[in-house]
């Protein structure tokens, strides 16, 4: 199932780990580290990023939704697929 994380972009519900706050300075150093290694994909459009989705494929996805925003989103579709 894709789930919108902002701006008509999707990502695949079943291929994220974790959605954090980017506030924490461990996931500031995680983010720089994907930035430098090329694995960031910057769905933010330029506005602040509010949330950070590590998927299992080692990316790290930058989202201007709050995390919590995020989570209903795939919460909202696990119950659609659990109908």
């Amino acid at each position: 199932m894709l789930i919108n994380i902002g701006f008509g972009n999707m990502v695949s519900s079943e291929r994220i780990i974790s959605v954090v706050n980017p506030e924490s300075a461990p996931i500031k150093r995680l983010v720089q580290e994907a930035r430098d290694s090329g694995s960031v994909i910057d769905a933010t459009y330029g506005r602040k990023t509010r949330a950070v989705i590590i998927m299992d494929s080692g990316h790290v996805i930058l989202s201007a939704l709050v995390t919590e925003t995020v989570a209903s989103r795939i919460n909202e579709n696990g119950e659609e697929r659990n109908e």
